[in-house]
């Protein structure tokens, strides 16, 4: 293939030039493994800066907990002591976005393009009920009473399995030790719960607002898309599982951009950083689900939806090694975290690609938009790394750009 041209070749000032893949988007998506590392610059910060500053973005949106991120957002906003973080959101102190949420909240009082914070995911990541779930409580006490019962049950069944658990890689092991009618129960009981929502709305609102109606019934959806994924997750690790069955908390990634843009000013535009494989187009499957397609991932919904609106931004790095999880069941979290060493590039690959083209040590931002095809029309760049494993897709399909750095270092802030 010829020689990946970098947009943006090597990062010296404050500013990255303006790529017309991401300026004309009415928001877009960058991936950003808050998770466990640090990359060689400020990626997330610059780049952040730099879709406010120059392209007009107004709300940054993150794979992070929608109930989560609104208390997040009020001290972003500047509300209380700059040291409160850990307060306000433990979720955001202690998996790696602390230096990036302090960057935030001095940008906001700092630019004259301050960004609103909004969270999409499922509560942290499908490992836990109650922080969807406790808002709800409160919203109920106020609205409807006698409603209180079927939260107390939801969440007195899940602290049996819950207590202690930090992720869903963690959550649906434990869920799987509950006896088969609770398990229902607790399907049940939100199924109910969710349809109560929506029944009476009418007289929910009268006694509260339209405002605070939706976003306690988005919060109770959370809770139900949570309990499906203990239900996919243990099914697809027990080989069990039905095709595309993870899809369950992509499309709720995917619902709530919709409902944060139908709740937002007009004119509003996001940029929502999430994983690779959150934010790609085109459906995977994961190697521990066998030959069975996983997952249709949020990009593939938000494409559907919003067209030629959307724009997917991967960020990759050409280093050596990457910080990566190893399933640990004595971990809260599910797993613990050790640098691993890379193998070269797999041949077809972003990161070869880069690497041959002899950009490996140099930051880019390469537009694959109009990208060389094959006699076959089959695109030559056909995988890209997934923390030290590789996955094999079409990467012009899945992504518009990708923007790349030569180094990725742990974040010590993440403790597991």
């Amino acid at each position: 293939m010829p020689p990946i041209r970098p947009n943006s070749p090597q990062h010296s000032g404050p500013h990255l030039d303006q790529p017309q893949a991401i300026r004309n988007a009415a928001w877009s998506l960058v991936d950003t493994d808050l998770l466990s590392a640090h990359y060689g610059i400020p990626v997330p910060g610059r780049v952040l800066r730099f879709l406010a500053e120059r392209c007009g973005f107004t709300v940054f949106a993150m794979e992070f907990g929608f109930s989560e991120a609104f208390p997040l957002d009020q001290w972003l906003q500047g509300e209380g002591d700059d040291g409160d973080l850990a307060k306000v959101s433990r979720a955001a102190a202690e998996w790696g976005a602390a230096d990036l949420m302090h960057w935030l909240r001095h940008h906001n009082r700092t630019s004259g393009h301050p960004l609103r914070f909004a969270g999409l995911d499922i509560p942290e990541a499908g490992g836990a009920l109650r922080p969807a779930l406790e808002p709800v409580v409160e919203y109920l006490r106020e609205v409807d009473p006698d409603a209180l019962p079927l939260v107390d049950t939801v969440l007195e069944i899940s602290d049996r399995f819950l207590s202690g658990r930090g992720s869903g890689a963690a959550a649906a092991p434990a869920w799987a030790g509950l006896e088969t009618a609770e398990q229902n129960k607790l399907t049940a009981t939100l199924a109910r719960l969710s349809l109560r929502l929506r029944a009476v709305e009418p007289l929910y609102v009268s006694r509260s607002s339209q405002s605070r109606f939706d976003i306690a019934r988005r919060r109770v959806e959370a809770a139900c898309h949570t309990d499906y994924m203990f239900r996919a997750s243990d099914a697809l690790m027990s080989g069990r599982g039905l095709a595309a069955d993870l899809s369950m908390r992509e499309i709720y990634l995917a619902e709530s951009l919709r409902w944060h843009l139908d709740h937002a000013e007009p004119g509003t535009r996001i940029v929502l950083a999430a994983h690779n494989n959150h934010i790609h187009r085109t459906a995977f499957s994961l190697e521990f689900g066998g030959s069975c397609l996983t997952t249709l991932p949020m990009g593939q919904h938000l494409q559907r939806t919003f067209g030629q609106d959307y724009r997917a931004v991967a960020l990759v790095h050409t280093a050596d090694h990457v910080p990566e999880m190893h399933p640990d069941p004595e971990a809260a979290v599910g797993f613990t975290l050790a640098e691993a060493h890379l193998e070269p590039a797999v041949p077809g690959s972003v990161e070869a690609a880069l690497t041959d083209a002899g950009l490996a040590d140099r930051i880019t931002l390469t537009d694959l938009r109009h990208a060389p095809c094959d006699e076959q029309g089959a695109p030559p760049l056909n995988g890209i790394r997934f923390q030290s494993s590789h996955l094999s897709t079409p990467v012009p399909e899945a992504f518009d750009a990708v923007l790349a750095v030569p180094t990725v270092t742990r974040d010590r802030t993440v403790r597991f």
